[in-house]
């Protein structure tokens, strides 16, 4: 029967079965501390689908809600997330040295953001290679500050849940309810949860790329680095780029707006007070994670952290957003536009109008949710700021998991709200892109006409 749906209602269905069981055992008596606060499946149902989605939100936190157990199954939900239930299924048919139907294989194929099905056995074990390498290896430098501080059976715990939430960009931890705020000036938690951060969200294909340029320059070690560079695609190249112009600008901004505060990184030396605006650029990029309380940051601080959330990360990956490329197809339109140039150009290469017309797509979609969502809220909760409550809205359909203390204080309605923009945040930019790719270019030529613009 499961055969009978496309390959991306069966992708979104996929996600709906990760969350309805996830929140069924987050809801059982045996996930929880005995003296827990009191909830209601609503409330687990809301963490479930934040942590599917990879976002972060919460209405109570994991520390206080979830014992081990509880705790194992959101490290599960987590990681499902972030790689997707149709790829753990895979790899557990190719594991049993079984083979994937053709069907199947585009389904894979769409769950992973990739363009054809060469290799896929191969890229699909590379992905979890990756994964599970980053996610070990950050912890055991995590683990040099836990160990000491919460005891080695809790500190390796610990360790392995901030990793594997922090390079699946899904933004929980269970050391409290300030997220990483006690943490702000400890440079070792910073830099091991940024590079967890930056490892996730760059995306699966620009890793691979990276590993081949690695083993190229160690195996021919040559002297020119633009022979060394040659296998990096351009998508890697973008994606590379444009992530490192958005944590060098996003840093400077930060700071510049922030060093005056008091109130969040004003008495801090400018070595602290810029790795904590490193960090808040870094985990705007969908991971959810803060070491700055966002009601106490500047008005104008507020408004460029939501503009680095609708930006996202790599596609391919565990980020969220409209993606680095389609902001870059949209920044070198506009160049191209200024210049006069009559195509859209990237290292002397052209990218298709189709590609183009897509990334337009795609942020016309994506607006489109976030303004239904977030006027929503305002009709359903108008207690709350305004400014809270559009803050919360960009952190949900972008799945990055701030929040300027919100979330607990939505009523019904707006969890219900928040719940489906967190859900369209993952899923839907992807079943949107796999409708326009699976449909049939219609050739109809039509007489031109001018129409003023601006």
């Amino acid at each position: 029967m499961i055969n009978r749906f496309s390959v991306t209602q069966r992708l979104v269905l996929s996600f709906v079965f990760v969350i309805l069981v996830g929140s069924i055992l987050l809801s059982l008596p045996i996930s929880h501390y005995a003296n827990s606060p009191e909830t209601n499946y609503l409330d687990h149902l809301f963490n479930t689908v934040s942590m599917v989605c990879v976002t972060g939100l919460s209405v109570v936190p994991v520390s206080k809600a979830y014992n081990g157990f509880g705790q194992i199954v959101s490290m599960l939900l987590m990681q499902t997330g972030g790689l997707g239930l149709v790829s753990l299924i895979a790899i557990s048919t190719y594991s049993l040295k079984n083979k994937l139907g053709l069907s199947d294989q585009d389904l894979l194929q769409s769950a992973l953001s990739r363009d054809n099905q060469k290799d896929l056995k191969s890229y699909l074990f590379k992905v979890y290679k990756i994964t599970f390498s980053i996610e070990a290896l950050a912890a055991l430098v995590i683990m040099t500050d836990f160990i000491p501080r919460f005891g080695l059976g809790h500190g390796i715990f610990n360790s392995l849940f901030l990793a594997v939430s922090a390079f699946c960009n899904a933004g929980f931890d269970n050391l409290g309810a300030n997220s990483l705020q006690d943490y702000a000036t400890n440079p070792t938690i910073n830099l091991a949860v940024a590079g967890l951060i930056m490892s996730g969200s760059l995306g699966f294909a620009v890793w691979i790329d990276l590993i081949q340029l690695f083993k190229r320059y160690i195996k021919n070690r040559p002297r020119n680095w633009k022979l060394a560079c040659r296998p990096l695609s351009n998508q890697s190249r973008l994606v590379l780029i444009s992530t490192a112009c958005i944590l060098l600008v996003g840093t400077l901004l930060a700071w510049l707006l922030e060093m005056d505060n008091s109130k969040t990184i004003g008495t801090l030396n400018v070595w602290q007070q810029l790795m904590v605006s490193f960090f808040q650029t870094v985990t705007m990029r969908t991971a959810g994670f803060a070491t700055i309380s966002y009601t106490k940051a500047d008005f104008s601080t507020n408004l460029l952290f939501m503009f680095q959330m609708i930006i996202g990360g790599g596609p391919g990956g565990t980020a969220g957003g409209i993606k680095v490329t389609t902001a870059s197809i949209m920044f070198l339109l506009f160049k191209s536009e200024l210049s006069g140039n009559s195509s859209v150009v990237f290292r002397n290469r052209i990218i298709s109008n189709k590609t183009v017309l897509q990334a337009f797509t795609v942020i016309l979609f994506f607006l489109t949710m976030l303004f239904v969502g977030y006027v929503i809220l305002l009709e359903t909760n108008p207690n709350l700021s305004p400014l809270a409550l559009l803050f919360e809205s960009v952190s949900a359909i972008a799945t990055v998991g701030v929040s300027m203390d919100l979330t607990p204080s939505l009523n019904t309605i707006g969890r219900f709200v928040i719940m489906a923009l967190m859900f369209i945040g993952r899923v839907g930019p992807i079943t949107v892109l796999l409708s326009l790719m699976t449909k049939k270019e219609k050739q109809v030529s039509y007489s031109p006409t001018d129409i003023s613009v601006g």
